[in-house]
């Protein structure tokens, strides 16, 4: 057995998406827009003789509290067979040492448990003091007919889905660079209303433009009038279809314009060979005071299953430095509430 840089995008794909459990966040062209800001990325493949059998990707994010390696969704392989594992995260290792991090943070594609949890201690990995990527999620099964879905969904969002048909609200799918501009202005609109800080245009436009080259990714947008309302940033990698963005505007809200967006991209994922259809950040029931409640509510709204992914953990290389990160951070998660 032996592990290896990935060089074939075809080959790392084909790997990835054979496993249920993935999604965007180990696809070949999230990295590819990873490199597209300048960023250094890792792509390895764990191969016994000249079959696959297992694969991670990563990023190097540098930080002046230290520099680690983030794997997000990853890595993929059987995490039943033990020997797979362990050479993986011996790779792992040896890559943080490689590009001089003070820890690498993986946050794995596995559901969370006791079993989990036991498995990353035993790998030495420690609980991160801040996530990466979303931990607790709101899933759809898309092997249900869209009927089956709007019978288990609240009769709030049917009410908001009628709504919107009635107002006649025009629903379209594009992959266009207008669509991209027009998504980041809503977006620089909508974080001001929401009181949050927006992504930079260029950060939205190359992470489109990545997904877009192998017919990724699809801006759906809601108009009346021929105003837009709102649109979402669609993915769809493999078995999955990711609600990667939303926006909206005032006007939109009115005329209850989400759960038509969602419809249509649902009925895009089905012919798309998609079977889960993933909402992404959710937070507990209880906690109303967290500013993700509101859209939490939203997504729950859908009568989506709740899929709780095992925390993102570190594999600290630098004890000294991560001591220092480990503070930061648990200073900004309390004062973000996050």
């Amino acid at each position: 057995m032996k592990v290896l840089d990935a060089t074939n995008r075809e080959e790392w794909d084909k790997f990835i998406k054979s496993h249920q459990e993935a999604n965007f966040l180990q696809s070949w062209d999230f990295y590819e827009f990873h490199l597209a800001r300048g960023k250094q990325v890792v792509r390895r493949l764990i191969m016994d003789e000249k079959k696959i059998v297992g694969a991670y990707a990563g990023v190097v994010e540098t930080a002046k509290r230290g520099t680690y390696l983030a794997i997000a969704g990853g890595p993929i392989l059987d995490w039943n067979e033990h020997n797979v594992v362990k050479i993986t995260f011996s790779d792992i290792k040896e890559q943080g040492k490689r590009f001089n991090c003070a820890f690498v943070r993986v946050r794995p594609q596995l559901e969370l448990s006791d079993k989990s949890l036991k498995l990353m201690q035993k790998l030495g990995l420690k609980k991160a003091p801040m996530y990466l990527s979303v931990e607790f999620a709101g899933v759809l099964d898309l092997t249900k007919s869209k009927e089956e879905i709007l019978a288990g969904a609240s009769q709030g969002f049917r009410r908001k889905l009628r709504k919107a048909e009635k107002n006649e609200v025009e629903i379209t799918a594009e992959t266009s660079d207008v669509a991209i501009k027009d998504f980041c202005k809503l977006e620089r609109l909508h974080a001001k209303r929401q009181q949050y800080v927006a992504f930079s245009s260029d950060f939205l436009t190359r992470q489109f433009e990545a997904f877009r080259k192998n017919d990724e990714v699809i801006i759906y947008t809601a108009k009346k009038d021929g105003e837009i309302l709102a649109q979402n940033f669609m993915i769809f990698y493999g078995p999955e279809a990711s609600y990667h963005y939303g926006v909206s505007s005032a006007l939109g809200t009115k005329y209850s314009a989400a759960p038509l967006l969602h419809m249509a991209a649902m009925d895009e994922a089905r012919k798309r060979g998609c079977v889960r259809y993933n909402l992404w950040g959710i937070v507990e029931p209880d906690e109303k005071d967290h500013r993700f409640y509101g859209v939490s509510e939203f997504k729950r709204s859908f009568g989506c299953e709740e899929l709780r992914y095992t925390p993102a953990h570190d594999l600290v290389l630098k004890p000294l430095v991560y001591q220092k990160t480990k503070i930061v951070e648990s200073v900004r998660k309390k004062i973000r509430h996050v």
